[in-house]
């Protein structure tokens, strides 16, 4: 039964809510629904990759399962009890597979969703909760916001101390970065172009969640006039942007740009600054945007302000993958992220 369907399963929620623990807490979620959680947390389904990926980086304990399986190549640098969970689907976002019996069945605790909080979701979160009888918390996936959801969850979760740990992390790592972005003038600041797909020619909006570190880092988004989300443009708009630079995730169009004669004229190809994102075992600028996007946030700033940053990225990823994927990368492995393959 997709998840769409307002089908009531009133003899599934009861028989799981009979065997539930008792309530123990009430907790205001981001969108400022009242949740009521219970006294132990033990079992948590997440409705979306931002969510599943928040939760394995805090407690890989709590995980129930995955929007989807891993490849082999993201494996290498999860822990493989992660990597062994199922696949359950998804609750929120485009073409969402799980369905309630899956999540009634997998018995959780609480409903994890990290992302938007408008009323779409708190709508999608009222019904699932409504249907189900499981706590179903919202949380801010912005990314200004890390340090506040680390700690709700940690609220959430009864784990405050292993939250703070994880915030405290994330508000250093901002706090210095910024620290020096707000010393280059901005006229030093590049004008960047956002290339998704295998054409390059999609890109994040003024305001997107998918440029939402670049905003951070006080780029210039040569997209920004218009406000949303991911959109589609014709590459005589990007001759006319004529960025600086380009940040892309694609790999085809990484390696075709350079040499393709419609780009040619493009500033950032001419300049040899388009830069292929790393994304092992998840995006560091995008796709999803979570916790991933905090060690982006160290690539982007030295490939954008390479004098102002000389920090060597090597030790950075090791000590991120061991702190937020629980597993310790090898210098061969920290290579090939770096190099953006997979």
């Amino acid at each position: 039964m997709p998840m769409h369907r307002r089908a009531l399963l009133t003899g599934a929620a009861s028989t799981l809510l009979a065997g539930g623990s008792a309530r123990a807490a009430t907790v205001t979620d981001d969108a400022g629904r009242t949740v009521q959680v219970p006294a132990k947390v033990g079992r948590v389904f997440a409705a979306g990759p931002p969510a599943a990926i928040l939760l394995y980086t805090f407690a890989p304990d709590l995980l129930l399962g995955w929007t989807r399986s891993h490849r082999p190549e993201e494996c290498e640098f999860l822990t493989a009890e992660a990597c062994a969970k199922p696949e359950v689907g998804r609750i929120t976002g485009r073409g969402n597979t799980a369905n309630l019996e899956v999540v009634l069945s997998l018995k959780p605790d609480l409903i994890l969703d990290v992302g938007s909080t408008n009323d779409t979701y708190v709508t999608l979160a009222n019904r699932v909760q409504e249907q189900t009888g499981i706590p179903y918390a919202l949380l801010d996936g912005r990314f200004d916001a890390m340090v506040s959801t680390y700690r709700k969850l940690g609220v959430l979760t009864q784990r405050r101390q292993q939250a703070d740990a994880h915030a405290k992390y994330a508000e250093e790592t901002m706090a210095a970065i910024r620290q020096r972005i707000d010393r280059i003038p901005e006229s030093q600041r590049p004008r960047v172009y956002y290339g998704r797909g295998p054409r390059g020619l999609e890109t994040g909006l003024g305001g997107s969640i998918n440029v939402e570190t670049l905003e951070f880092l006080g780029v210039r988004n040569v997209a920004a006039e218009r406000k949303g989300g991911i959109a589609n443009v014709s590459i005589e708009q990007v001759l006319l942007w004529n960025p600086d630079v380009i940040i892309t995730i694609d790999r085809d169009f990484a390696a075709g740009v350079k040499t393709d004669p419609l780009w040619a004229p493009v500033k950032a190809v001419q300049a040899g600054r388009v830069h292929l994102s790393p994304k092992l075992p998840f995006g560091w600028v995008d796709f999803p945007p979570s916790v991933n996007r905090l060690i982006g946030l160290w690539w982007l700033a030295k490939v954008l302000y390479p004098e102002q940053f000389p920090e060597d990225l090597r030790p950075l990823t090791r000590d991120f993958y061991t702190r937020f994927y629980h597993k310790t990368p090898t210098d061969a492995q920290i290579e090939s992220v770096l190099a953006g393959r997979g």
